[in-house]
């Protein structure tokens, strides 16, 4: 599947993404699911999981899902309510689906939650496409 091909060419070069120990569990066409654990030294001050972090991760998910149609596409905004918060150990899991497409813009939820389901952030992504494709094939329409 070409979603499938873009995600393993974007996640090779992805070093932040890697850095943060996650992992691309699923991507498709306008969708993409990625996990990550939260570690010891992703803790603020509170000891709880740095927003920061979790916002990465739904950056991240928000970014495969909206090149799965491999068209390079970067966010032109985003915004993220925080629900309630991830400790260490916590696996997170992102699921990012595709709200709407059209001409060079796009929109993408992104639910963050962690292992036991609960809701841990909202993130809401705007895509716009640039020049270009991630790798080199057809595009999918």
């Amino acid at each position: 599947m070409l979603a499938e091909r873009v995600g393993r060419a974007m996640f090779a070069k992805d070093a932040a993404s890697q850095a943060l120990g996650m992992h691309v569990e699923s991507i498709a066409p306008g969708r993409s699911e990625l996990t990550m654990t939260v570690r010891p030294d992703m803790l603020n001050g509170h000891a709880i999981c740095h927003g920061g972090y979790i916002f990465l991760l739904a950056d991240s998910t928000f970014a495969f899902a909206c090149n799965s149609h491999n068209r390079n596409t970067v966010a032109q905004g985003c915004s993220i309510d925080y629900i309630a918060p991830a400790h260490a150990g916590d696996v997170l899991r992102a699921t990012g689906t595709e709200r709407s497409r059209s001409g060079r813009t796009g929109v993408y939820d992104i639910e963050v939650r962690d292992q036991h389901g609960r809701m841990i952030a909202l993130f809401r992504g705007k895509s716009y496409r640039i020049d270009g494709h991630v790798v080199d094939e057809p595009p999918a329409e």
